[in-house]
C-alpha cells in the first residue's frame, strides 16, 4: 500500500515538473499572439533579414570591419563584441549600416540574437539578447567605442514589426542607442523586434567604467 501511495505521488510530481517546463518552454511564444501568423521561417543570424524596406543585404559589408564593445550589467553581458560591418549574428553583435557611432549625435543601432530564455547565455552570441526586454526604464548601457567610454541610460522599451523602420532613423538632438532583438523569443518565425532605446549620459556626470 505504502509502495503505491509513493508511486502515486512521483507520477504527480513528475506531471508538475513536466507541465512546468513545458509552460517556460511554450509560453515565451505563446504570450506574442502574432507568433501564430507569419509561418515562413528566415535565417534570423544574419541580421539583414530582420527588417522589410530597410538597407540592402550587400550593405551590411564593408571593405574593413571594425569592432567596439558594449555591456549590460542587469543582463550580465560584459565587453560583448559589436561590428561595424558584417551580419553574422552568431559571431558577434552587428550595428545597423548607416547608423551613427556611439558617442556621436544620432541613434548608434545594435542588433542581437535571441533564443528561449532559459537557454540564455550572456557570452553566447545565438542567446545574448534572449532577456533584453526585461531592461527597464534607467537601466544602465556601458559602450566603450574607440576607447572613451559611454554610459547610456535606457529611455524605453517596445515591440514593433518588421516594417516599422523608423526605429532605424537618425535623430540628432543627441547621441542615442537602440538595441534590437528578434521576440518572441525561441520562435523561429519571430514576427516583432523588441526595441531598446537608451540616451547618452553627458560626460560632466562621473561614471566608474565596468570591466576594464
Amino acid at each position: 500500500m505504502k509502495k503505491n501511495l509513493l508511486f502515486k505521488i512521483l507520477a504527480v510530481v513528475w506531471a508538475i515538473s513536466g507541465a512546468v517546463i513545458l509552460t517556460g518552454v511554450l509560453w515565451p511564444i505563446l504570450s506574442y499572439r502574432e507568433a501564430l501568423v507569419n509561418p515562413v521561417p528566415l535565417d534570423y543570424t544574419k541580421a539583414s533579414n530582420w527588417f522589410y524596406g530597410g538597407v540592402k543585404k550587400e550593405d551590411f559589408y564593408s571593405s574593413k570591419i571594425s569592432f567596439y564593445n558594449i555591456s549590460i550589467p542587469k543582463l550580465k553581458i560584459e565587453n560583448a563584441v559589436v561590428a561595424i560591418g558584417g551580419e553574422d549574428l552568431s559571431q558577434n553583435l552587428i550595428q545597423y549600416p548607416g547608423t551613427a557611432v556611439p558617442g556621436k549625435l544620432g541613434n548608434a543601432v545594435i542588433f542581437g540574437h535571441s533564443v528561449l530564455p532559459i537557454f540564455f547565455n550572456p557570452k553566447d552570441y545565438i542567446s545574448i539578447f534572449s532577456t533584453l526586454p526585461t531592461l527597464k526604464i534607467g537601466d544602465d548601457i556601458i559602450v566603450n567605442y574607440d576607447s572613451v567610454t559611454y554610459k547610456y541610460l535606457v529611455e524605453a522599451g517596445v515591440d514593433v514589426y518588421p516594417t516599422d523602420i523608423q526605429v532605424l532613423q537618425q535623430d540628432k538632438s543627441d547621441s542615442f542607442l537602440t538595441l534590437v532583438t528578434c521576440v518572441p523569443p525561441g520562435d523561429p518565425r519571430k514576427p516583432k523586434r523588441h526595441i531598446v532605446r537608451a540616451r547618452v549620459v553627458p560626460p560632466d556626470h562621473a561614471y566608474a567604467p565596468v570591466g576594464n
